[in-house]
């Protein structure tokens, strides 16, 4: 599937609006399961999407995205500075997802004991705090890189079985390679996580602003820490097999606020990403002769 950038221009209330103005969303980006986009309206307005409710900064400025399963039709508001109200419905891109099978793992990161359990609970409200944070600095409009080269060895939103166990998608992307290998930042931003934790090992969060965050899981050496700011390509972590991995990779996922996205769909890419194709010199090289079979 091909996922092409675009444009989207829905006209507002026209005939409700106090001025001969006339206000329009602009949507800059694929509407498609695990996608995350820009939007433009009048500034100061407010946005209710998916539960939660959202400001445009000064400029107008505002993102929202679709989780993995999100629904074919989604409603959104916005409501003008002075009080105007405008309905849309916005057509969300379905998609299909793998199943991948993941064994030799450690039993204890399949079915954890108590002592373990309580650590990941832990680290799990380490990380929910860090995404709730609405920083606003808009880094994520300079643009993203591909953070590290290596094999793709797992895609988002696959049904992950692990020693035969199924358990949650993977949500996100793997690229593997040797240990220590370099990971750069994709984009710039404010590190607002770098811990050790059971299930992803070394972490770091880096937000891009505006509820948009990359996490780097299972890393070998963390290389900045928790309110650093950091640059496009600035070398953030190395690779590693830290928490619950059967060998070194980078674990790239991306969110915004806790809706979890697909990093791959920043990229206009010919097709979805599949195990076996590889990343070099910041560019995809597809394996085709998998993508044939």
């Amino acid at each position: 599937m091909k996922l092409n950038q675009f444009k989207t221009w829905a006209a507002l209330g026209m005939g409700c609006l106090l001025s001969s103005s006339v206000w329009a969303l602009e949507v800059n980006g694929p509407l498609v399961q695990g996608a995350w986009v820009p939007l433009k309206v009048e500034p100061n307005s407010t946005i209710e999407f998916e539960n939660r409710r959202l400001t445009a900064d000064p400029q107008g400025l505002a993102l929202i995205a679709f989780s993995r399963d999100a629904k074919p039709k989604l409603n959104l508001t916005v409501t003008l500075p002075n009080g105007t109200k405008q309905q849309h419905e916005l057509s969300v891109v379905q998609r299909d997802y793998l199943i991948q099978r993941i064994d030799g793992l450690p039993s204890r990161h399949v079915t954890p004991d108590e002592a373990t359990l309580k650590k990941i609970r832990a680290d799990g409200e380490k990380a929910a705090q860090a995404r709730k944070l609405d920083l606003r600095m808009p880094y994520f409009q300079n643009g993203f890189d591909w953070p590290a080269e290596g094999w793709i060895t797992g895609v988002y939103g696959s049904q992950r079985i692990l020693n035969g166990h199924a358990r949650a998608p993977h949500m996100g992307l793997d690229i593997a390679s040797k240990t220590g290998t370099p990971i750069y930042a994709p984009a710039s931003g404010q590190i607002t996580l770098a811990e050790s934790m059971e299930l992803s090992g070394n972490t770091v969060f880096i937000d891009h602003g505006y509820g948009l965050r990359s996490s780097f899981m299972h890393l070998e050496d963390m290389l900045v820490k928790e309110g650093e700011v950091v640059e496009r390509g600035q070398l953030v972590a190395t690779m590693g097999a830290t928490g619950r991995a059967t060998g070194p990779h980078l674990h790239w996922g991306m969110s915004w606020f806790n809706v979890r996205l697909d990093p791959a769909l920043i990229f206009e890419l010919p097709r979805d990403l599949i195990r076996g194709d590889k990343i070099v010199s910041n560019q995809v090289v597809f394996d085709e002769t998998q993508a044939r079979n």
